[in-house]
């Protein structure tokens, strides 16, 4: 049986080869996994960046890009929401912990974000 290979960006244990390559069925990461793990730099020494590669700190104000669904509520947060005040969470899926008015606690992924 062939070894395990676990994916370098979401850990999944659900890896496939594709030509050259190594593909993750859960995050369609691909990598090669003779030159490393293929995660940016960025990512392995805990930068967050925003959609427009800029590096978020703590206790910035960012504006959201895209309209965000929200589980249990009847409105998504709109494009355009300003939220002040972010934690980040280096090591996390949704790497931006914040307040939201009208939503309350939320966490929000880096990648749907800009700096304000």
């Amino acid at each position: 049986m062939s070894e395990v290979v676990i994916c370098p960006k979401c850990s999944s244990e659900f890896t496939y080869p594709s030509d050259n390559v190594m593909v993750c069925s859960q995050c369609f990461h691909e990598w090669n996994p003779e030159e490393g793990s293929g995660v940016e730099n960025t990512e392995a020494s805990g930068i967050i960046l925003d959609a427009n590669g800029n590096e978020l700190q703590d206790g910035d104000s960012v504006v959201v890009v895209k309209d965000l669904p929200v589980k249990g509520a009847p409105k998504p947060v709109k494009a355009g929401t300003k939220v002040k005040n972010i934690r980040l969470r280096p090591n996390s899926d949704h790497n931006i912990d914040c307040k939201i008015d009208g939503f309350g606690s939320m966490a929000l992924k880096s990648e749907f974000v800009k700096k304000a």
